[in-house]
């Protein structure tokens, strides 16, 4: 790439005062977008994020036969009109885990075959587990990578109905697995039992959110334990699924690296519209802040507000983020600034990521003059003395906002590629920017 890719990240010259402006969740969108295919009657979004993951989903839905329709005043909201679904398509998945996940088993409904590809990066994402209970459902799927190592380009040659019933998948490498085939089994004859068999499951919170979003649409979902007290079984009833109008929140794994700038700057930021309640895992985010020495607050009825501590009493953080292991690139970045040690532990997951995330974070963290290295399930962070270096993002969102955080305090910080955090932050350089005053 030249230096044109570079883009140089603002530095702080004291401490931030602003209200953050952030899109809509990406997990809701797309888990919306799919479940709206599937209805029986049209579903109006309003609010839904607008960036490349959810214009991939929309665009594979569009493929397979629905109608998606800007609508609202200014056009920014989406109404979904359910049709049959059909094959003989090819759909770009992008490096979006949402639509390679997700869609398989809603095309496995169709009447002919149907080929997902992705950007190159995603040809190594695992696909295995969910290919394997495909097949284990009656699917023909042609997949490259050979017997139990699964990825994409892959084909499914479906014949217009699913049988569903009696299933397990192992999980352990991504709860995404789960989330697609709960998502697509209202329509399945038989529903589906499914039973997570394998390590301990990540990002659980995305599997709560799948069922909160079934049930909100009458779809019936039983959740069981396991001797754990962990969930491990999820029965879904057959049946219809309702449309209607359906509000997107903000994203709040998203809005971590605007709370991250408070927190780094000794500043304030408020973000509007935080759910007092929610399954998303970024709401988690403010807890973590706090344990490194911020302030959070409700300052009125939906809006949160983070305050940062003075650079001296920033401290690090030893934590388990196995459940919410999207917010290690953005929590890591803090953590490099702070003035004691840090462990991010639970997340080996992310080395199966848009990119190894973990792999990724120790380079970065590095180039820039800090000290950090690879754990088993983790990394270390130790206090150093930070200067500036070109910073890559590996084709990953999260990436791309890690470097905007160091480069509130770290001067001569440049991100190469900064525009692929418009996977999930549309304008990400302007709503930044804005932050900054």
């Amino acid at each position: 790439m030249s230096t044109s890719d570079l883009w140089h990240a603002p530095r702080s010259e004291g401490p931030i005062d602003a209200t953050a402006d952030v899109p809509g969740s990406k997990s809701q969108t797309n888990r919306q977008l799919l479940l709206a295919a599937l209805a029986s009657e049209p579903t109006l979004l309003t609010r839904p994020l607008r960036s490349r993951d959810t214009h991939l989903m929309a665009d594979a839905l569009r493929e397979l036969g629905t109608r998606i329709d800007d609508a609202g005043e200014d056009l920014t909201d989406w109404r979904i009109t359910p049709g049959p679904i059909t094959g003989g398509v090819e759909i770009d998945c992008g490096l979006a885990g949402t639509v390679m996940r997700f869609v398989p088993p809603l095309a496995a409904l169709g009447n002919g075959p149907v080929v997902l590809d992705g950007d190159p990066a995603a040809r190594t994402r695992p696909m295995a587990p969910l290919v394997a209970a495909l097949r284990s459902l009656g699917i023909q799927v042609d997949a490259a990578g050979g017997p139990g190592a699964e990825v994409l380009p892959i084909t499914l040659h479906s014949t217009g109905s699913v049988a569903g019933g009696e299933l397990t998948v192992d999980a352990s490498s991504s709860s995404q697995f789960v989330s697609a085939l709960l998502l697509a089994a209202p329509r399945f004859d038989k529903g589906i039992d499914l039973r997570h068999a394998g390590g301990r499951m990540p990002s659980l919170p995305h599997v709560d959110m799948t069922v909160d979003v079934l049930r909100s649409l009458g779809v019936r979902v039983d959740v069981h334990e396991g001797l754990s007290g962990i969930p491990n079984r999820w029965v879904v009833s057959p049946g219809p699924i309702a449309g209607g109008e359906f509000h997107i929140e903000p994203d709040l794994s998203n809005a971590a690296p605007f709370l991250s700038a408070a927190a780094v700057t000794g500043g304030t930021v408020r973000v509007a519209g935080w759910p007092t309640e929610t399954t998303q895992a970024g709401d988690a985010f403010p807890g973590l802040l706090a344990q490194m020495g911020a302030q959070v607050d409700w300052v009125s009825e939906d809006v949160l507000q983070v305050t940062g501590p003075a650079h001296d009493d920033l401290r690090g953080i030893d934590v388990d983020l196995h459940d919410v292991g999207e917010l290690a690139p953005t929590l890591a970045a803090v953590a490099t600034l702070a003035m004691s040690p840090s462990r991010l532990r639970g997340i080996a997951h992310l080395r199966g990521h848009e990119t190894n995330r973990l792999e990724a974070l120790v380079t970065e963290i590095n180039r820039l003059g800090g000290e950090a290295r690879e754990t088993d399930d983790g990394i270390e962070i130790l206090p150093a003395y930070l200067h500036g270096a070109d910073v890559e993002t590996y084709g990953d969102h999260r990436m791309a906002t890690f470097g905007a955080i160091l480069g509130l305090r770290v001067d001569g910080v440049q991100v190469r590629d900064v525009k692929t955090a418009g996977k999930t932050i549309p304008n990400f350089v302007e709503r930044w920017s804005a932050l900054l005053g």
